[in-house]
């Protein structure tokens, strides 16, 4: 049994991996900050931790005695100043890193993101693919993070592993998938190009396993991993499996990719002139999402890691459906 600390641990994804790791058998820490809502925490029982990863001290109190850490928390958002995504994403995790070498943690897992290798491949993209678009600011924070954290565990003892997830969704997801299956059942939604682009779901209990399995395999140190449902889907397809469980009629609204694209360049534009902190409803981060190839390949995790997506995705969907209903704002 080791005993793991999750930063991020309160959140969608962050629940589910304190989630994961309990259930195989290991003590777990969650770090999270004092303001931080907890519920989905609630019957987990891990150990709660107090701390900000950009507070060194906090960090060092907390990893004491910990084996592995698992290093989730970070600001993803696909609006923001630059300045505050390369504090909290490339500041905090050299915090996290150096606290972690420090204490003697055996194996630090970095979540990164396929972000960083951009959209628009005919082909799947795989993690040795070129690194793209880090003129966003959180694509670049965590291409950046990603490439220190490899390089300093060349000066330090401790084991480091980065896991590339794509688009996450599932259950516990309030960030994105709930506001998505909110606009679904209004019909208030649109594709780009039909839908024909390819995507990544990545349903977050298979993320977790992919994660864990990094945690725990010998032949992890020192590699990158992307880590999706492995499918060859397109939008058009995914969005059909959630109008379906949702018993909706397909929306036919489509914008084509030109349009959308300069669209989200002046609403951005004229955001930023206006100082707002609030997003654009269209920027050109999602219209690149859905409207370019965003497709990757989970070879490498299979071959050396041994895994597979655990949860198929008509499962995915449903459960994902269950939870959105039981848990809808009225």
């Amino acid at each position: 049994m080791a005993i793991v600390l999750i930063t991020g641990a309160n959140g969608f994804i962050g629940s589910h991996l304190v989630q994961k790791f309990l259930r195989e058998g290991h003590q777990v820490k969650a770090f999270v900050r004092k303001s931080s809502d907890v519920s989905f925490l609630n019957g987990m029982n891990p150990t709660i931790v107090y701390g900000d990863i950009l507070d060194k001290k906090s960090l060092m109190s907390a990893m004491l005695e910990v084996d592995i850490v698992i290093h989730n928390a970070g600001f993803a958002s696909d609006w923001g100043a630059y300045q505050d995504f390369y504090q909290i994403n490339v500041e905090g995790t050299q915090n996290v890193a150096m606290a972690a070498a420090e204490r003697k943690v055996k194996r630090l897992v970095y979540m990164s993101s396929v972000a960083v290798h951009g959209f628009g491949s005919e082909t799947m993209m795989e993690e040795t693919s070129p690194f793209r678009y880090t003129f966003f600011p959180y694509t670049k924070s965590k291409w950046i993070a990603e490439q220190w954290i490899m390089e300093y565990t060349k000066l330090v003892d401790m084991e480091v592993t980065a896991v590339r997830p794509g688009n996450v969704f599932g259950t516990r997801d309030h960030t994105f998938m709930s506001k998505y299956l909110d606009a679904l059942e209004r019909g208030q939604t649109a594709v780009i190009n039909r839908g024909s682009s390819k995507t990544c779901p990545t349903y977050v209990e298979n993320l977790a396993h992919g994660v864990y399995l990094a945690a725990m395999h010998p032949q992890a140190p020192g590699q990158s991993f992307i880590i999706t449902d492995g499918l060859d889907i397109d939008w058009k397809t995914f969005n059909k499996k959630l109008t379906d469980a949702l018993n909706l009629k397909e929306s036919t609204a489509s914008f084509p990719f030109g349009l959308a694209y300069f669209a989200g360049s002046i609403l951005e534009f004229s955001y930023k002139l206006f100082g707002s902190k609030k997003s654009p409803l269209i920027t050109r981060y999602r219209v690149l999402n859905g409207g370019k190839n965003y497709w990757f390949s989970i070879e490498k995790a299979k071959n050396i890691l041994g895994y597979k997506p655990i949860i198929d995705l008509d499962t995915a969907v449903r459960k994902t459906i269950e939870w959105y209903r039981a848990n809808k704002k009225k």
